[in-house]
């Protein structure tokens, strides 16, 4: 279920599909949406042609969302959430598999994610994304970035990995800004750095430069 960013009544999801049929209506709309958000920006996003395009009546769309702004909600805080599962899978791997744990590794897969969730995407989601960024409630992503840091603390605590310090509050709000506000940055400027292995690889060498053990840098 999506979470709802908050908004204007206007932009709150009618109903969430509970069928399997609903589900792909929903999906092919979310990828309509980015699809129109990619080609011609939000100036040409409307929901007839939304509609249009996913070959779907109007009255289709209308049974999940009252707007475009409605949509845009529902597909960020779904792609938002879609990120935040998948490092939450990797660090209960992380936690499971600690006698084999390359630090350094799961830290490059860790930035990766977030990397590709929060920045580069798919070509038919980079304006999604950084439509996101643009639009984004300050609340709503101080949250989440406060809830990845208060998780990163609590997966390396359970790993206690001789070649990382121990996290405190400060170490956790400094590496999640930095990374989190590099890949913002980067997707808002449209930087051809993006998504690339050099930026990537300077994203991981200044996390770990946080979080290693001064004998480890």
């Amino acid at each position: 279920m999506a979470k709802r960013i908050p908004g204007s009544s206007s932009e709150t999801m009618r109903k969430f599909p509970t069928q399997e049929r609903a589900q792909r209506t929903i999906e092919t709309i979310f990828e309509t949406t980015a699809q129109i958000l990619e080609s011609e920006g939000e100036s040409g996003l409307t929901t007839n042609k939304v509609a249009e395009k996913a070959g779907f009546s109007i009255g289709t769309l209308y049974q999940y969302f009252p707007s475009k702004d409605a949509i845009l909600t529902a597909l960020i805080a779904r792609e938002r959430r879609r990120v935040m599962d998948e490092l939450d899978a990797l660090m209960e791997s992380a936690e499971t598999q600690i006698d084999q744990l390359d630090p350094k590794a799961f830290l490059r897969q860790f930035i990766r994610i977030n990397i590709e969730g929060l920045g580069s995407g798919r070509s038919a989601k980079r304006a999604m994304i950084r439509f996101a960024w643009q639009h984004d409630h300050h609340e709503d992503i101080t949250q989440a970035l406060r809830e990845t840091a208060e998780r990163i603390a609590i997966s390396m605590q359970r790993i206690h990995h001789p070649n990382l310090r121990q996290p405190t509050p400060a170490m956790m709000f400094v590496v999640t800004r930095a990374v989190i506000g590099a890949i913002r940055s980067a997707s808002l400027e449209k930087s051809p750095l993006l998504g690339s292995i050099e930026f990537e690889d300077e994203l991981v060498q200044l996390a770990w430069g946080m979080l290693a053990r001064p004998a480890d840098l």
